[in-house]
């Protein structure tokens, strides 16, 4: 398709052409309007001049008969620039008047007639110039009133309509012109505004076929207008940004998921060999069947969370959402966890004074507090100091702060570097000192991604000593109380 096709086929031009078709049928019917309301305005003005001309002429006759008719009109016929004026008798012949070539039976009709004529000046000038007739000019049209007078004679009056006339057709002319011109520029402003929109959405297609071939990492121009492509554009590289980042978390995954599930495959077969070679008694395979459970569920509980992030960045969780209240989650976990904070030597407390209501999946949100509470267990140490004995080691709260719940836990562990916050949430991600504890590194990565699935975000700082990991999520409403 060529460039001129391409851009008659765009919506841009078509819509163009739509507007200007209206618009020059709506100035062409008000020209049009103008024109015939100017034109009856003119014929009005002369019927009202013609009938008062017949009033006064005919008092004329009536004071004064036919020899002070045929005086008057005489007089004013004369006159420059006057109406047309003829008196003739019963059998047609003029007595006076400015008027001669009428067609015939005009003066047989009583009432008004739009008929031609010459005046008797043009006649004579006509009689001197028949060698030369190309020189002669064209009869006149006039709006006329015939009225009979006693007698048997006959007044006729009227007014010529080439000036009428001649302003209905510069209205006429003007108006197609006008339109004309209307066209010419819309045509123009269309092609213009056409082409510039065909260019940014070539542009655009430009870009879509890059990233179709693999090119995650292309965007689509922005024109910095602000108009609706620049809109679409700009929710389009939102969109393609999420693609590419959920792309590279799917190859990180699978990257991941070879490496670090591994090594726990090796073990379960090396164990499962070492038994088959050295066991020697029931008790042996014993063992050796108790440790493969545990690596299997140490899988299966990897496998689960990966699919718990699955089911927050998907979206799918959002069918199950309700309000609850997200302290009372909160003193659950506390008391699910205390008994394993204590076996560790750690002391874990529950700072839940107020109710904190939101709307979400209940059991998403308890599953990424339980992972930021057992995190805070595996990396916290009790403390040395008697003076702090009485202070809890980690401190799990949740409250609301303006329009958001915050669900905080701090621990006194090592702590994350800062450099570090934003890679630790990656799916199994898991820092060079944490390598020596159990544990898969997606406790951070689910929690982020139940942060994101209700609207909110995950907040690592520090707690000097030690971390500050705060899951930050909108608030369902006010606080109510019973009673």
């Amino acid at each position: 398709m060529t460039a001129l096709g391409k851009l008659f086929r765009t919506t841009t031009f078509k819509l163009t052409l739509v507007y200007l078709t209206i618009f020059a049928l709506f100035a062409a019917f008000l020209l049009g309007y103008f024109a015939l309301n100017t034109r009856r305005l003119i014929t009005e003005q002369i019927t009202d001049v013609v009938n008062a001309e017949i009033s006064g002429l005919s008092e004329q006759y009536n004071q004064g008969g036919i020899v002070r008719l045929v005086t008057v009109v005489d007089s004013r016929a004369r006159r420059p620039g006057s109406n047309l004026y003829l008196v003739s008798s019963f059998a047609g012949q003029p007595l006076a008047g400015n008027v001669t070539s009428l067609p015939g039976g005009v003066l047989d009709e009583q009432g008004w007639v739009e008929t031609t004529y010459r005046r008797i000046d043009e006649a004579e000038q006509g009689q001197q110039q028949q060698a030369r007739p190309e020189q002669q000019r064209a009869p006149h049209l006039a709006l006329a009133r015939v009225y009979q007078l006693p007698g048997g004679f006959r007044l006729l009056v009227g007014r010529d309509l080439e000036e009428r006339e001649r302003l209905y057709h510069i209205v006429i002319s003007a108006g197609r012109w006008s339109v004309l011109i209307v066209l010419v520029l819309g045509l123009a402003g269309g092609f213009f505004v056409s082409r510039r929109v065909l260019r940014r959405v070539d542009a655009m297609t430009d870009t879509t076929k890059t990233i179709m071939q693999g090119d995650l990492g292309e965007r689509l121009p922005v024109a910095g207008t602000g108009d609706e492509i620049d809109r679409l554009a700009e929710n389009l590289n939102a969109m393609l940004e999420r693609i590419e980042a959920l792309m590279n978390g799917l190859k990180e995954v699978s990257d991941n998921i070879a490496h670090d599930l591994k090594t726990p495959l090796t073990r379960l077969r090396n164990r499962a060999e070492q038994a088959l070679r050295t066991a020697r008694d029931e008790s042996d395979y014993r063992t050796a069947l108790d440790g493969t459970i545990e690596e299997s569920d140490g899988l299966i509980r990897i496998f689960d969370a990966l699919l718990m992030i699955a089911r927050a960045e998907s979206g799918q969780a959002r069918e199950n959402m309700t309000e609850f209240d997200a302290a009372e989650v909160a003193r659950d976990i506390c008391e699910l966890y205390e008994p394993l904070a204590e076996e560790n030597g750690l002391v874990l407390r529950a700072d839940t004074k107020e109710a904190a209501l939101l709307r979400g999946n209940r059991e998403l949100v308890s599953q990424a507090l339980a992972n930021l509470v057992d995190n805070a267990i595996k990396y916290s140490a009790p403390k040395r100091d008697a003076a702090e004995a009485g202070a809890p080691d980690i401190l799990l709260g949740a409250g609301a702060e303006g329009d958001r719940i915050l669900l905080t836990v701090a621990d006194r562990g090592p702590g994350i570097p800062e450099a570090d916050r934003l890679h630790v949430v990656e799916r199994f991600v898991r820092l060079e000192q944490s390598r020596s504890r159990p544990g898969s590194g997606l406790g951070l990565s689910l929690a982020a991604a139940v942060a994101r699935l209700h609207g909110g975000e995950l907040i690592l700082s520090d707690n000097h000593p030690g971390l500050k990991t705060v899951i930050a999520l909108p608030r369902a409403g006010p606080v109510q109380t019973a009673g």
